[in-house]
């Protein structure tokens, strides 16, 4: 079966080899996506910033392959303090209120980089 991949251009991706989204038949998966711009960490200390950026990034590596956030239908939820549950639930719902996916959100010691403090990563199915 076919593979077709969409890459950010993030550094780790090259150094520990894999992409951003990988199409696989119907089945998308996007990696654990963190609010990077430009080799930069957007929206350092506010986490609701930091999972709108990251929203924005899962639907720009859809859309090549062909899929959109409306295909979504789970999301995995990384934060490094998980108090702060509101505001990134704020911001996933404004992307996926109509979507309704499967969710989980677990709080991580720390992620790749100290201002980062949200990871996500999204599963989508493609009608054909």
């Amino acid at each position: 079966m076919e593979r077709k991949r969409v890459y950010s251009g993030a550094p780790w991706e090259s150094a520990m080899g894999y992409c951003r989204a990988i199409r696989i038949g119907a089945l998308v998966e996007v990696s654990g996506t963190t609010a990077m711009k430009d080799g930069a960490v957007v929206g350092v200390h506010d986490a609701y910033a930091q999972t709108k950026r990251i929203c924005q990034i899962i639907q720009e590596a859809l859309e090549p392959l062909g899929a959109s956030l409306s295909d979504v239908f789970r999301t995995r939820i990384y934060v490094t303090d998980i108090t702060r549950f509101e505001e990134v639930a704020r911001a996933h719902g404004e992307y996926f209120r109509e979507v309704d996916p499967v969710s989980s959100m677990v709080e991580v010691r720390s992620l790749i980089l100290p201002e980062l403090l949200v990871e996500i990563e999204a599963h989508a199915l493609v009608n054909e």
